[in-house]
């Protein structure tokens, strides 16, 4: 991947009129705006037709096809026998848009139902994903999803509902496309939304010509306008738009199979204005809430690694310390599994004028059968330390330590840490059942600040 992410718009209608004037530069100007890829959402039996025809003409344009809920009274046999030969040509992504819009009733409820039902079996069968549209009509998507669904993705797109239908669909393994009503003045529900998305199932789209964003409502939409719904998204979640990029393009990358993914896992990884270091994927904990269950990648970098670096090649894909704010040891696995990495790698960034941090789950002294700390001195400038549960029992329960005693040698490490590290914190991920209350009165007895973690939110 470059080392500018590029933005994906997984959702627009280039075939439609408004673009009969310009499409090639349209086209031209998502390219220079950094959008990379666009896929052309089939709507019509002539939307399909079109699609598929600029496919063929632009390297990086795709298509779905489908018929749309207004639609559905065309979806006869015939259209179908063409949807399932048309699905099959290069560079047909998914089917869609299909769904439910009870907004408007262009098509009765129950063909919709049935339309979108046939649909669904379509895309099982070729092994494609779907494009859903849901306009008002939260429970019969919702129902008709957890009952048709096997082993088949697809995305809620230009999402218009709540968290809990969120919520409900990502349950299912279905991605939220947003897109430019996020930036509304009165859309504060939905960058709630756009706020709670994990990392993981959160797209982007313009579904041009509609849907223009700020500054540009009123006007004609088009793909190289999504980078202002990108912006906004971006620091709705605090941070980078180059971050937000890389973790959108990444997830439109593995639903549509568009382009490649990261082969490698990565090293030494950007994210905001810090550097993190991964360094292992090993752990002597088993958290239920660890994102590695689920995934490989955080904020869209692949860290799932073939082998441990050596000291060497860390610094090499470190280059500058000075770079960033600071460079924190922190993948997906426990850092201080490699002790002596972590002290050869610190001291070499001090000595360029870097700060350090360790994120670690505070077992370091546990895996090791000694005291730590000391030799971390001087080298380490800040810890933040997993709590992560307010009493052993619950920890037990919730991070599944494979060394026992961990919670009390947890606390420990803690206290021993204020010794020899200058700047210590403790987290702890919100989640049910876990008093944070509870969780701040031991900061407190231990001397140290507590910082809350949203769960789902890595990195």
């Amino acid at each position: 991947m470059s080392l500018k992410p590029q933005l994906i718009d997984t959702h627009c209608h280039l075939e439609m009129e408004a673009f009969d004037q310009d499409r090639a530069e349209v086209i031209q100007r998502a390219l220079e705006a950094n959008v990379g890829y666009l896929i052309n959402a089939g709507s019509t039996e002539q939307a399909n037709r079109l699609g598929l025809k600029l496919a063929g003409e632009f390297e990086n344009v795709y298509c779905s096809v489908g018929i749309h809920p207004h639609e559905a009274t065309t979806l006869d046999n015939r259209v179908l026998k063409e949807l399932k030969r048309s699905a099959r040509a290069d560079k047909v992504v998914a089917i869609g848009e299909i769904g439910l819009d009870y907004h408007y009733l262009h098509s009765p409820r129950g063909v919709q139902v049935d339309a979108f039902k046939k649909q669904i079996a379509l895309a099982k069968d070729l092994g494609l994903p779907i494009i859903v549209h849901s306009r008002e009509a939260k429970k019969d998507t919702l129902f008709i999803l957890q009952d048709e669904i096997i082993d088949t993705q697809g995305v809620l797109h230009c999402f218009s509902g709540d968290i809990d239908m969120a919520q409900k669909a990502m349950e299912m393994g279905f991605y939220i496309s947003i897109a430019g009503p996020v930036t509304f003045k009165n859309a504060s529900k939905l960058a709630d939304v756009a706020r709670f998305i994990p990392d993981e199932f959160l797209l982007l789209e313009t579904d041009a010509p509609y849907l223009t964003p700020i500054p540009f409502r009123g006007k004609r939409n088009e793909p190289s306008f999504m980078v202002h719904t990108a912006k906004f998204i971006a620091d709705l979640r605090g941070i980078s738009l180059s971050d937000l990029a890389r973790i959108t393009s990444v997830n439109a990358r593995k639903l549509f199979k568009i382009g490649d993914l990261p082969a490698k896992g990565e090293v030494a990884y950007k994210i905001r204005d810090s550097l993190y270091l991964n360094i292992t994927n090993k752990c002597s904990n088993k958290c239920s809430f660890c994102i590695k269950s689920r995934t490989s990648y955080v904020k869209g970098h692949n860290l799932r690694l073939m082998r441990e670096p050596t000291a060497l090649q860390i610094i090499k894909a470190i280059k500058d310390p000075k770079a960033f704010k600071e460079v924190v040891f922190c993948g997906i696995g426990e850092p201080t599994l490699r002790l002596e990495i972590i002290k050869k790698v610190a001291a070499w960034i001090k000595e360029q004028g870097g700060r350090v941090r360790i994120n670690t789950n505070g077992q370091g002294n546990l895996i090791h059968k000694r005291n730590i700390l000391p030799e971390l001195q001087g080298i380490i400038d800040s810890l933040s330390i997993s709590l992560d549960a307010d009493n052993e029992k619950k920890y037990e329960k919730i991070c599944k330590p494979t060394i026992k005693g961990a919670f009390q040698g947890i606390l420990s490490f803690i206290r021993e840490s204020k010794k020899y590290v200058p700047d210590v914190t403790v987290t702890v991920v919100q989640i049910p059942g876990i008093d944070i209350e509870k969780c701040r009165e031991i900061a407190d007895d231990l001397g140290v600040p507590l910082r809350v973690r949203e769960f789902n939110v890595v990195g």
